[in-house]
């Protein structure tokens, strides 16, 4: 009994998963290359935007 309760709940996580994915895909444009910030971006003096790096004191 319980090894098939596993199974159910993995099966209903990974549907549900797959689920949100498809929604996102659904919902959600195309990111548009040229206006993506640049990989990699040492010495050009741009500041990260976006990542926990963001967030430090600029004192």
């Amino acid at each position: 009994m319980m090894r098939g309760s596993r199974y159910l709940v993995a099966l209903a996580m990974l549907l549900f998963i797959g689920g949100l994915m498809l929604l996102d895909v659904a919902t959600s444009a195309a990111p548009n290359p040229f206006q993506a910030p640049p990989m990699l971006a040492l010495g050009s003096g741009q500041a990260s935007g976006g990542a926990h790096c963001a967030s430090l004191p600029t004192d």
